[in-house]
């Protein structure tokens, strides 16, 4: 820095007196070295700082969103799709993070159809006036649409967008990540977590806060980003933080009416050090698939999305992310369980039940991150869809627990290729592509699942073993050999380099019957309805709706921030409406540089 500001001085000076050079390097480095502190002392603020600098220069020329689709050639025989589901009492209401617990989120609403969507139109918007990594899921439940921000949680008229309540906390986070994946809601409260690590409730119609209840410890780098669901007295949420080195993740059923803890499961193997919060929840889990050595800590196998619950069953699937250090496998040998895994837990009391370990090996972060869907198909079986960050599509069978498939559904490139100290490595999808926090969803009128997804890949570098031993307690612990704290998770391809898509697949085969490509990732929710339309936005703030059928495009327009969050679909005010959640804007993605929002379209006249 010190020999750019030389440069700068010199270009000023010109042929000024060199009398004045011993004056001016000086002060030249005396800013430096007060440029270099204050970064080294205040990185959350200048790094989230910087980045939205370097985003902003890159949208200044960014390309429209484009959308590409391919439909399959048709199966010599394709079976009936399934029956809709019948109008349930909630059918106008989206009262949970992917609409019901067992997280399908089909809309029975078919208002807005594909005939009449060319007509949609923007009704309103609400401004938080936040520059945040706004990625809630939005729900609307008792004439009130709700969100929440990293700091904030408000509640807005569905139709008008007013304002009713919004309640700020103040806190120091345990990450720059500004995120949180909105609330949940039961009998009049509503639920959130936030990243000190606390989970919180509210009164719906007066905002006013109920109770909070501490789940994880901020000073060990653990938060509570997840959007919690709710069902029978309970509120389930975990704890996120399993990139952070001696994290742990856990499971916890809080009382919905106290906040007490009413079981506690730990995720990857409790030991005798670990702080207990509650009872637990029977458990086989023990150290024997996690052959680390004495100076690498068990981490990982945390949870920062959402969850599905099967009120049928009362079982709750629980999605497990990595292990840590995430590029380094050789140093935690064995299955590490229950990281990359569903795990199968009795909502009432915590006790296992099974498991489904997705991710057999990671060393790519490749997280099980996204809430799994319990989807009943058209041949009549009850079925698990998991897509996790590993690029794939999984179909369980669940009266059996037999793998029926696993598809790709981005781009797959050197999954299988090692890692060694020093030797750069570049995979598909990267440590943040494939599924992230939106899983997939199904449509019962089509028998297809759909599932957004980021083809963004990365070069990997591992650190050597002594590099990664020094790591302390509490900080990130990728493996990753790099000064820069921007590639704590590999080097991403240059912005440009990604694409995004959207795979419908048959829920029966797996195989796809079409597929959208967008150039850009793709990682909002998807909506499909009974309209025969589906719903989803891109990271350059592209929204669409196409023919569920065959993807076809029907309508589209940009909305001006990043969509990384809820897409979701109600009725209100007499009529169907649609609500996006825009503009993320966070480190980690390069995005268009605005403030976090909520809109609502319908078929109204524009406000």
């Amino acid at each position: 820095m010190a020999r750019l500001l030389e440069f700068g001085f010199r270009a000023f000076l010109g042929k000024r007196p060199m009398k004045l050079w011993p004056v001016v390097l000086p002060v030249a480095a005396a800013i430096a070295l007060a440029a270099a502190g204050l970064v080294y002392y205040y990185w959350d603020w200048t790094a989230q700082a910087g980045g939205l600098a370097v985003n902003f220069a890159r949208y200044l020329n960014a390309p429209q969103g484009t959308l590409t689709t391919e439909v399959a050639e048709p199966a010599a025989a394709q079976p009936p799709p399934a029956a809709s589901p019948a109008p349930s009492s909630d059918r106008s209401d989206w009262p949970s993070y992917n609409k019901t617990l067992t997280s399908n989120r089909f809309s029975t609403l078919d208002q807005i159809n594909r005939d009449n969507v060319g007509d949609l139109t923007l009704l309103c918007t609400y401004d938080t006036g936040q520059y945040t990594g706004f990625n809630s899921g939005l729900i609307e439940v008792e004439g009130a649409l709700v969100a929440a921000t990293e700091f904030d949680i408000f509640s807005l008229d569905p139709s008008t967008c007013r304002e009713n309540w919004r309640q700020h906390e103040d806190y120091t986070p345990a990450s720059p990540q500004g995120v949180n994946r909105g609330a949940a809601y039961m009998d009049g409260i509503l639920y959130r977590g936030t990243q000190d690590g606390r989970v919180l409730a509210y009164d719906l119609k007066s905002g006013g806060k109920l109770w909070q209840t501490v789940i994880a410890d901020v000073k060990k780098g653990e938060s509570v980003p997840a959007a919690p669901i709710a069902w029978e007295g309970l509120v389930f949420v975990g704890n996120a933080g399993g990139d952070v080195k001696g994290v742990k993740g856990r499971m916890y059923a809080l009382d919905g009416k106290t906040g007490k803890v009413v079981w506690e499961f730990y995720l990857v193997p409790k030991e005798e050090k670990d702080p207990t919060r509650g009872p637990q929840g029977d458990s086989p889990l023990d150290k024997s698939s996690w052959r680390n050595g004495p100076a690498f800590p068990i981490t990982g196998g945390a949870t920062w999305t959402s969850y599905t619950l099967d009120p049928e069953t009362g079982l709750l699937y629980v999605p497990g992310g990595n292990p840590a250090p995430d590029f380094a496998a050789s140093e935690r040998e064995g299955e590490n369980l229950y990281s990359g895994s569903v795990v199968v837990l009795d909502a009432k009391t915590g006790a296992y039940r099974t498991h489904f370990k997705i991710v057999p090996k990671d060393w790519h972060d490749w997280d099980v991150s996204s809430a799994p869907a319990i989807i009943e198909t058209s041949n009549g079986r009850k079925l698990l869809s998991v897509a996790p960050k590993d690029g794939h599509l999984y179909g369980f069978d669940l009266a059996s627990g037999a793998q029926l498939y696993r598809m790709p559904v981005t781009r797959v490139e050197d999954a299988d290729k090692s890692f060694s100290p020093g030797i750069p490595v570049h995979f598909c999808p990267g440590s943040i592509g494939g599924a992230e926090w939106n899983g997939p969803a199904y449509d019962p009128q089509t028998n297809l699942v759909m599932v957004g997804e980021v083809d963004w890949c990365t070069t990997a570098t591992l650190q050597p073993a002594e590099q990664l031993m020094k790591t302390p307690d509490g900080k990130p612990w990728s493996g990753e050999d790099t000064r820069n704290p921007y590639n704590t998770w590999g080097k991403q391809d240059s912005f440009g380099h990604w694409a995004g898509w959207l795979y419908a697949s048959d829920a029966d085969t797996g195989a796809w019957r079409w597929r959208i490509k967008t150039n850009y990732p793709l990682q909002s929710g998807v909506t499909p309805t009974a309209g025969g339309i589906v719903f989803f936005g891109d990271m350059g703030g592209n929204f669409y709706a196409v023919d569920a059928a065959n993807g076809r495009k029907l309508w589209g327009r940009n909305m001006g921030g990043a969509i990384g969050g809820g897409v979701i679909t109600y009725q209100a005010g007499g009529s169907q409406k649609v609500a996006v959640a825009t503009g993320l804007t966070e480190i980690l993605w390069p995005t268009p540089v605005t403030t976090a929002k909520v809109s609502v379209l319908g078929l109204g006249a524009a406000r």
